[in-house]
């Protein structure tokens, strides 16, 4: 058994243990390596869970953007916690976090609104995200209307379109190993730092 599978050479920062992951995960599963699981809990206490993409993870939280019309976002106004997952199936790695949720700034959604491909601007007006849709015709007919009302002009930021940052106050790593004896890794907050502890399979 080697340092890390007994724990004592794992990182000790948890931020520094993502990034390190992450940049392995970025070179084992170059497609979509922060694709990650959000899960929130519905007004009637419905867990929901679903795929987005993490953009940016730092000192601040974890940072992902939607329509703020969806259920997950309506989910968050009314209960600002979730719980993320990334899963590196080649790898064998998992890691968790939760905490509370906060609406990211308007200049930091709009920043990263603007480094959007076009046909991605003009989906998020024409999207009225987990409404009911009679058919498919009647969304390609919005994407022509704001196809037409945004020709030949920069898309700007949809007002209920933005940001949010998932403020962890718990992380998890976790390494498959042999016979099911799989390593894990919790890190909890420790004054201005975080304390690590060791978890049974």
């Amino acid at each position: 058994m080697n340092a890390v599978e007994d724990g004592s050479g794992f990182f000790q920062d948890p931020l520094e243990a993502w990034r390190a992951w992450f940049a392995e995960a970025s070179a084992s599963e170059p497609d979509v390596p922060n694709a990650v699981q959000l899960a929130t809990v519905g007004p009637e206490g419905q867990p929901r869970l679903r795929t987005v993409l993490s953009k940016g993870v730092s000192s601040a939280g974890i940072a992902f953007y939607t329509n703020r019309m969806s259920r997950k976002a309506t989910d968050l106004d009314l209960a600002p916690r979730a719980a993320m997952t990334w899963h590196w199936k080649s790898l064998e790695r998992q890691v968790h976090a939760e905490g509370r949720v906060r609406p990211m700034p308007d200049r930091e959604a709009d920043a990263y609104f603007a480094s959007r491909g076009r046909g991605s601007q003009i989906g998020a007006w024409a999207s009225k995200q987990s409404a009911v849709l009679e058919n498919r015709e009647a969304l390609r007919a919005e994407v022509a209307r704001f196809e037409a009302q945004f020709e030949g002009r920069e898309v700007p930021r949809p007002p209920h379109w933005g940001g949010f940052i998932v403020v962890v106050d718990r992380w998890e790593f976790w390494q498959g190993r042999s016979d099911r004896l799989h390593e894990r890794h919790e890190f909890i907050p420790d004054g201005p730092g975080w304390s690590r502890r060791l978890l049974n399979p």
